[in-house]
């Protein structure tokens, strides 16, 4: 399984992200722009010293990281549309692509993915942290996942 970032904007949120694709040895894909520079303080501070560990490639733009991929399914996210999370069957090449905080991801990028998932939320909460997010949803693609791996 692989964690794909496209046009993060918040240094934190992918520092996070990256700490937990080091502890879960999961590649993270990064897809430009970045809203910050990989040297920002604030981006290595939220990734400890885990940075070593981190499988990290970046890429300039989509159609770069499409091209050059060679998982699986890629399995789109959105905060308003999509297949309940719970329904989700995760495969161990599956790439979950995650949008940026503050627009999600565009419309070609749902249409284009070959499945999109959101977690239902309360009425009147439009979304949840984005480093929240891929945790939650890593979480629940191991547990969901865990069956059909014994």
């Amino acid at each position: 399984m692989a964690v794909i970032l496209y046009e993060p904007e918040i240094p934190p949120n992918t520092g996070n992200v990256a700490r937990l694709c080091a502890g879960l040895d999961l590649t993270l894909h990064l897809v430009e722009p970045l809203g910050f520079g990989l040297d920002d303080r604030h981006l290595k501070r939220a990734g400890l010293d885990y940075w070593p560990l981190v499988k990290l490639a970046v890429w300039p733009n989509w159609a770069a990281f499409k091209a050059a991929w060679t998982g699986g399914r890629l399995v789109a996210t959105s905060a308003r549309s999509g297949l309940n999370f719970a329904q989700y069957r995760p495969a161990p090449d599956d790439g979950l692509v995650f949008g940026p905080e503050t627009r999600g991801l565009p419309a070609t990028i749902l249409e284009e993915a070959d499945e999109v998932l959101h977690i239902p939320l309360k009425p009147g909460i439009r979304s949840l942290n984005l480093s929240t997010t891929v945790g939650f949803l890593l979480g629940a693609a191991l547990a969901l996942g865990r069956p059909s791996r014994v």
